[in-house]
């Protein structure tokens, strides 16, 4: 009895962590059918760190992991899309950064302008964008190790990351993934953007065949 409780609960577990939070507006066809150009811009972090530092060094914290979800979503979409076909493009994001600062927008100001005026200044026709609550550095790597006590008692929880596009014209919001991060998520920054992707891959709305599909029904 006690050996099947145990693996009822780790079922429950295993399968309400498995549910996925993906959202994507009834309005996306009609909103998106002009895209062409994405850009994606360094994500807003936010750190609850159990070490002690000052104010200064956890923003910059907060603003190198913020770019390195950035660079880890384009260093995604540049390998995958060598399997895949997209609808659109992805912007360089040397090139969003450079067009930022030059119009004196950087990560601790980028979150006062709006989605239409992001898109406006980086001529594309959407961006991705997100936010990251963590309570380590997932760019020094998750800690190792698993155990399934751990996961059961969720003390595996590191935070989570929700991705989202947004459409240039309108500036509504037309598709949305968040995600738990635990230490199954990856060791890094890369596995992680990497095992998001690869679980919303199916929904991700701009797949070729996927909008090709849409279209049929």
């Amino acid at each position: 009895m006690k050996k099947n409780l145990i693996y009822l609960l780790l079922f429950t577990s295993v399968a309400l962590h498995a549910q996925k939070n993906i959202y994507e507006s009834d309005k996306f066809d009609a909103l998106s059918s002009e895209h062409e150009v994405l850009a994606i811009i360094p994500f807003l972090t936010n750190l609850e760190l159990k070490d002690q530092i000052s104010k200064n060094e956890l923003k910059a914290l907060e603003k190198k992991e913020g770019y390195a979800v950035q660079d880890a979503l384009e260093i995604y979409f540049s390998r995958i899309k060598k399997k895949k076909k997209f609808s659109v493009e992805f912007q360089n994001i040397k090139n969003t950064n450079a067009i930022l600062a030059k119009n004196d927008i950087d990560y601790d100001n980028i979150d006062v302008y709006t989605i239409k005026e992001l898109c406006k200044i980086l001529e594309v026709d959407g961006i991705i964008s997100g936010n990251l609550d963590m309570n380590i550095l997932l760019s020094k790597g998750i800690p190792a190790g698993f155990s399934f006590i751990d996961y059961l008692m969720g003390d595996s929880n590191y935070g989570r990351i929700g991705m989202k596009i947004s459409d240039g014209q309108s500036g509504k919001l037309l598709w949305k993934y968040e995600k738990e991060i635990n230490k199954k998520s990856g060791k890094n920054t890369n596995d992680l953007i990497d095992g998001m992707m690869k679980s919303a891959t199916r929904k991700f709305p701009y797949e070729r065949e996927k909008a090709k599909n849409r279209k049929r029904d």
